[in-house]
């Protein structure tokens, strides 16, 4: 859904709400018959060149009742990689240099029962640089900071490079755990455990797969306790009702979290429950954003709203304060 600014549409129809699939039960006696139910489709799935020959494919986990065992990622229509269930992360190689794929991801369970598919994504690879065998430098001045108790920010200094820098991989101990593009200098890892010390590292890659020297070590501890994902949400979250041409609207400003990047898409949860998903068509706002939708034509009603990002990495981001808004 691309951003409708000042939507005019009835409330109704920019509400998404999540059916819930209604479970068979067992009733052949033993209380013991085959799992049948398929896991969901996982979510939050990204992917990014590496190279010329390479794309970086990352999803979140997925649910089942039972528990997942594997994921199965498909290039266009073709299986191309099986990953353990403990794994949320794969790197293709072989592809050919400037051309674009097209890729989902699959769930699979003990009992051979395969999700729906992913949301399909598209990547281009870059072209080939010919003969190239120069590695790009090493990225300097890597820092580090805990950005709550789960996530933190990572930000370094521009590799160079004879041709160009395709993308920074990002290591935690001697494991790939992300991967950006080579125009970009910072990004949240998310998915850490409260009160752990961790260590990462950057390497710069170009297009011929040549790999730069690891960028010097940070460590960093991520805080102890709780904390709801306060790091990756939204700040300066406001909220206020405006009245026109007979009806009520909602009309929403906060500043994007720090990720690295732009972040393009929100969730918005309207009196305990989601409303919809936002999604900014071209250039996403990296200072300050708003937005602004139909909420009704009666006077006195009381709201409760708040917001959410989708992080690079595909995983959701910390809710924003709770505002409460009266129409009239």
């Amino acid at each position: 859904m691309r951003r409708i600014p000042r939507s005019s549409l009835p409330f109704a129809l920019l509400t998404a709400l999540a059916v819930t699939a209604v479970g068979g039960c067992d009733w052949g006696g033993g209380g013991g018959g085959r799992d049948t139910t398929a896991p969901a489709a996982p979510r939050g799935l990204t992917v990014e060149a590496g190279s010329a020959t390479t794309v970086h494919v990352m999803w979140n986990q997925a649910t089942d009742d039972t528990g997942v065992t594997g994921y199965e990622v498909y290039r266009d229509a073709e299986k191309v990689k099986a990953v353990p269930g403990r794994k949320h992360m794969v790197d293709i190689v072989g592809l050919r240099p400037s051309t674009t794929y097209a890729f989902t991801v699959r769930a699979r369970d003990a009992e051979g029962n395969v999700s729906p598919d992913s949301r399909k994504l598209t990547v281009r690879t870059p072209e080939a640089a010919a003969a190239d065998r120069e590695a790009p430098t090493r990225p300097a001045r890597l820092r580090g900071e805990a950005a709550g108790s789960r996530s933190a920010m990572l930000t370094w200094g521009r590799s160079t490079d004879d041709r160009r820098v395709a993308s920074y991989e990002i290591y935690q101990g001697g494991s790939k755990v992300h991967s950006v593009g080579g125009g970009q200098t910072a990004t949240l890892v998310t998915g850490l455990r409260p009160g752990a010390e961790y260590t990462f590292s950057v390497k710069a890659r170009d297009a011929a797969d040549n790999f730069s020297p690891a960028s010097r070590e940070v460590r960093l501890t991520t805080a102890a306790g709780k904390d709801s994902g306060r790091g990756t949400a939204p700040t300066g979250f406001r909220a206020a009702t405006r009245r026109a041409d007979g009806a009520y609207y909602i009309d929403l400003t906060w500043a994007p979290p720090r990720t690295g990047g732009a972040v393009a898409e929100y969730q918005i949860q309207l009196d305990g429950r989601t409303a919809t998903s936002l999604v900014f068509g071209g250039t996403a706002p990296r200072d300050k954003a708003e937005h602004s939708f139909y909420i009704g034509k009666k006077s006195g009603e009381r709201h409760r709203v708040r917001i959410r990002p989708k992080l690079p990495d595909g995983t959701w981001g910390g809710y924003s304060p709770t505002r409460t808004v009266t129409t009239g």
